[in-house]
């Protein structure tokens, strides 16, 4: 086991290149699949989730071959051999779900332990069922979940809830159905884009990419494909938020500024600021962060919500920002009831919180942070509490940063070369 251990207080300064997006890697490599055919993903970020899932398609049956570049994979699935998914994998990462809709699909069968992943509230999992059923399989839950099916047949969808991993699920078992399908209230983050893109690349007919309504036509077969995974916004808004808090100066590359417009509009709620050109941002020093009172002096609130809102997976770097921005926000987490309590940890270092609910949190700033003894409890809590060390005075110590690493590639020796003073030490 290793841990970070950091000295705060010196702003970072330099230029970092934009990883691949880790929520698009994850149902990409499940979606290769779906064809017996090679597939080459390029951009793919070096973190723990695409490692694991990279083991899930080899104990499969599929070869994976890193290419000649960082970030290539050749992946072929020619020969699945097994139809179950190993326990000891499956309890390492949430994504191991998206399996069952290729599985389904190009099979019949999957056999399924819970996933595990980040513990931010119950994350249910029954519109992936639902989904899956309405489409022609059958679901049996005894333990482990078992998902069979001798024809899937396209049907009208209705998600009950904007679920991406649900969506994506839906999505690779329908483009091997039978007829059309069409799903409505289909979640459009980025990622569900960029696995759309992939399957169209492939082969596959999906029609309203980056809608909430998708038409997809079956396929008999896919075939191979090179594709290109876009950029981590989740990254570049977390790096955005360290430049932030630091007073540094950072030069972002590689990133895709259509997909950052919620982000700076929440950003600028705060008084951050950044200067874009084509791929490339620029977080300039001196940011004055100071929340802009919302009409008649009222205090601003900043909330998440499906695409395009918000992005739930940077509220708790965004909560961190507030507390180096002067003035009052308020916070509102809708879609996961335990993620905000790793506040406490804030509160710990001096951060001036109320939190009112599991859901809602009044922050006001600037506060003065010292260096703390820290647990990362997921993946973005685990990423804000990297930020409010660097942005901290004295020492910090960061336990249980596998959670932290399972999404941000190459994290401490990416922040050395910007200026931060964080090491990644064995317990």
């Amino acid at each position: 086991m290793h841990k970070y251990i950091i000295e705060g207080g010196f702003p970072i300064s330099g230029t970092v290149k934009a990883s691949g997006n880790k929520n698009a890697a994850l149902p990409c490599i499940a979606a290769t699949l779906l064809t017996d055919e090679p597939v080459i993903l390029k951009n793919v970020p070096d973190i723990e989730d695409v490692e694991v899932m990279f083991q899930v398609l080899s104990r499969l049956g599929a070869t994976v071959q890193p290419g000649d570049q960082p970030g290539v994979y050749r992946v072929h699935c020619s020969n699945i051999r097994s139809s179950e998914i190993p326990l000891d994998l499956s309890k390492k990462v949430r994504a191991s779900i998206l399996f069952a809709g290729p599985m389904v699909a190009r099979t019949g069968k999957i056999i399924l332990p819970p996933p595990g992943g980040d513990v931010i509230g119950r994350r249910r999992l029954d519109t992936h069922f639902l989904a899956l059923e309405a489409l022609g399989a059958r679901v049996d839950i005894d333990g482990v979940f078992s998902i069979t099916s001798n024809k899937l047949v396209g049907v009208d969808l209705f998600l009950d809830e904007a679920s991406v991993t649900a969506t994506e699920n839906a999505i690779m078992a329908a483009v091997l159905a039978e007829g059309k399908t069409v799903i409505e209230n289909a979640a459009s983050e980025p990622h569900i884009q960029d696995l759309c893109l992939m399957l169209n690349s492939m082969g596959a007919d999906i029609r309203g990419i980056g809608s909430n309504i998708l038409t997809i036509q079956g396929v008999k077969k896919l075939g191979g494909t090179e594709f290109s995974i876009g950029a981590d916004f989740m990254e570049v808004g977390s790096f955005i938020g360290l430049a932030a808090v630091t007073r540094g100066d950072l030069t972002i590359t590689g990133t895709d500024p259509r997909h950052l417009k919620m982000i700076k509009l929440g950003f600028g709620k705060l008084g951050v600021r950044w200067e874009t050109e084509g791929s490339t941002i620029h977080i300039p020093r001196g940011q004055q962060l100071r929340v802009i009172p919302d009409l008649g002096g009222m205090i601003p609130k900043i909330d998440d919500a499906p695409w395009p809102g918000f992005p739930p997976d940077l509220m708790s770097i965004i909560i961190t920002v507030a507390t180096q921005a002067e003035g009052t926000v308020l916070i509102h987490e809708k879609m996961f009831e335990s993620r905000m309590f790793f506040v406490d940890k804030l509160i710990g270092m001096g951060a001036r919180i109320v939190l009112c609910d599991p859901h809602r949190a009044v922050i006001s700033g600037p506060a003065r942070l010292s260096g703390s003894e820290l647990v990362s409890p997921d993946v973005r809590a685990g990423m804000a509490m990297v930020i409010a060390a660097l942005a901290a005075e004295g020492q910090s110590s960061i336990q249980n940063i596998y959670q932290i690493e399972r999404g941000y590639e190459n994290l401490a020796s990416r922040l050395r070369d910007l200026g931060a003073r964080i090491q990644r030490v064995e317990n």
